[in-house]
């Protein structure tokens, strides 16, 4: 059944163009960026801070089904209480004044004399001027975001995605690249959800790509390292997040690369380890098992997080790498 189950993921990700191409085509993503700069000029709360919230929301919205659908290219989501207002008798209202009497945020952004909380230029208007009765500096921009979710993960993963969206100037970030270098000498299967016995029973969450020691391990995407250091089970490891809220999981490393550190920018390809045998026990401990790396890859989706198959992910990003060296 498992043999079954990853053929099938395998051909659904295989032509899925956020794994191996852009995440977006061009089309949606210009417009968008057309909305934040203009919600920029208006309210001077900086694109790339409202295109963090907007690629959250998103994230968020297709790993959830307990949000409504969005009506238009803009993904935040503001409920209707907070819209129009926790009092208001009309949960729908889309009257500036109305709104404002029964304490709502929401607000007009297109001069259509609407508030319309299914509007693109309404919502990015609404949450410019929401964020805008905090501060346009990010410290006070991350107090109004705390306030708006009541949650530290989502307060540092927006912040992490205003980090990429500011240093690259754009939100095209869907790249990705294979871990190892390819056409080396590597193999790998799919062992995500195998038994594993080491700290208890568990299922191992990620796939395992034996190669030698020292080979290069590099970034699967453009993202940001949350974490990096010794853990346990992992040895030395690290842990990056892409705009996609998917947070990429290297474990067993030999070291890592020169200057690599918690908070740094990473794009797909940079090396920032090497391939090892480290875990299973106090820092240090090395050579319990043959040296490989493991791969994992986890989403948030605003409440908790998980793990899922990283194997048909590889396969692409491995396919797409070796068609661009021919």
């Amino acid at each position: 059944m498992k043999i079954v189950l990853s053929a099938l993921l395998l051909l659904l990700f295989a032509f899925e163009p956020s794994i191996s191409g852009k995440e977006k085509p061009d089309s949606v993503l210009s417009a968008r960026m057309e909305l934040y700069r203009k919600a920029e000029t208006v309210t001077q709360i900086p694109w790339y801070a409202l295109a963090a919230v907007d690629q959250y929301e998103e994230n968020v919205r297709s790993n959830r089904n307990d949000l409504p659908e969005k009506s238009g290219i803009i993904s935040i989501y503001i409920p209707d209480d907070i819209w129009s207002g926790p009092e208001n008798p009309n949960p729908k209202d889309d009257a500036p004044l109305s709104i404002k009497v029964f304490d709502g945020i929401g607000m007009d952004g297109d001069g259509d004399g609407k508030a319309e909380v299914s509007n693109d230029e309404d919502i990015l208007y609404t949450f410019a001027q929401y964020l805008l009765s905090y501060g346009t500096d990010v410290d006070n921009i991350r107090i109004g975001l705390w306030n708006f979710y009541h949650r530290d993960q989502t307060v540092g993963i927006i912040t992490e995605f205003m980090k990429l969206f500011k240093a690259y100037g754009h939100i095209d970030l869907g790249e990705h690249a294979f871990p190892l270098p390819v056409r080396t000498d590597y193999s790998y299967r799919s062992t995500w959800g195998d038994a594993r016995g080491f700290g208890g029973r568990r299922i191992h969450e990620g796939t395992d790509l034996f190669a030698h020691y020292g080979m290069p391990v590099r970034s699967t995407c453009y993202g940001v390292i949350e974490m990096k250091g010794w853990n346990r089970f992992g040895g030395w490891r690290i842990g990056i997040r892409d705009v996609n809220n998917t947070y990429h999981y290297f474990a067993h490393l030999n070291g890592f690369a020169k200057g690599i550190k918690a908070g740094q920018i990473v794009e797909p390809g940079q090396v920032i380890g090497s391939v090892g045998s480290s875990g299973y026990g106090p820092p240090g401990t090395a050579g319990k098992f043959p040296p490989h790396l493991h791969y994992g890859m986890y989403k948030d989706n605003g409440k908790t997080e998980w793990s899922f198959d990283p194997y048909p992910h590889l396969r692409a990003w491995e396919r797409f790498e070796i068609r661009k060296k021919k």
